[in-house]
């Protein structure tokens, strides 16, 4: 009973949580601008907004690929909330990824087919770090299972601080900012009009956005694992690991998505293997 309420408690949370950190993100990205920006709570205008347009449906697959999309990452939030496994909770939220490049394929528009397979191409770069994430949290706390990790009794951070940066990289990547916003962008400086998301709108388009803040509520949940012992040190470690983010999407230019392949898949398995090593001579 407590894991049902525990689940029901982050999939009503989590975008409450999600829809404000998207309205710091865009108040600091216009100071960082030099703008004073929209209200914290634009995003929740501009989602009801969507909501309430004429739904105008592409093709019923992408509709039901934007369902599946939302349903995965609110499942993989529930299941973090839980505290359950954290390899079930990786191939949850894969399923979701995955069916949202279907659907940006199930659309002729060629913006949406190049933004789909770029989307694709992040996906196939971030998710091996997320397993070797996964591996080397399970190679400290000898658990998969969050609830265990818990129990833990030293920061991982301390023993892992390769693998936080790496997660880092997952990071930039899954919430798709620069220079790693090649699919598509939640700012006003994207590429290809929408990208993968090109062909949907209105409450389809709604739908992405929730589960965009799932997957911010999913991606930051893991980060904060690294310092689970102390709330004040989950606290800071968020808000300083999220600022980074909109420091390096403001500062950074769009990359190829060769140099992301290149880039990432070299410093990032480099940085993994480095630390897995400590690990095991240690």
């Amino acid at each position: 009973m407590e894991t049902i309420i525990l689940m029901i408690f982050g999939v009503v949370v989590a975008p409450i949580l999600g829809g404000l950190i998207s309205g710091v993100d865009r108040k600091v990205t216009a100071r960082l601008q030099s703008r004073f920006g929209p209200p914290i709570l634009q995003p929740f205008y501009d989602v009801a907004k969507l909501f309430g347009k004429v739904k105008v449906i592409n093709n019923f697959w992408q509709v039901f690929c934007a369902w599946v999309y939302l349903i995965a990452a609110a499942l993989s939030v529930a299941l973090l909330f839980a505290q359950s496994d954290l390899l079930l909770i990786f191939f949850v939220q894969a399923i979701g990824a995955v069916f949202l490049v279907m659907g940006g394929l199930a659309s002729s528009s060629p913006y949406s087919q190049v933004g789909a397979q770029r989307e694709l191409i992040q996906v196939l770069t971030y998710e091996p770090l997320i397993i070797l994430v996964f591996a080397s949290i399970f190679m400290v706390t000898g658990s998969f299972r969050i609830d265990e990790i818990l129990a833990y009794d030293q920061p991982l951070l301390v023993k892992l601080p390769l693998m936080f940066i790496v997660l880092g990289y997952a990071l930039t990547i899954k919430l798709r900012k620069s220079p790693f916003d090649f699919s598509t962008s939640h700012h006003a400086h994207q590429e290809l009009v929408k990208g993968v998301l090109t062909e949907f709108s209105g409450p389809y388009l709604g739908i992405i956005e929730l589960a965009h803040w799932y997957e911010t509520v999913f991606i930051l949940g893991i980060c904060a694992l690294f310092w689970h012992t102390s709330l004040v040190g989950v606290v800071l470690l968020l808000a300083s690991t999220y600022f980074a983010e909109i420091l390096i999407d403001n500062t950074m230019s769009r990359m190829t998505w060769r140099w992301m392949l290149k880039y990432v898949w070299s410093v990032g398995l480099v940085m993994s293997f480095v630390n897995l090593i400590w690990l095991h001579v240690g």
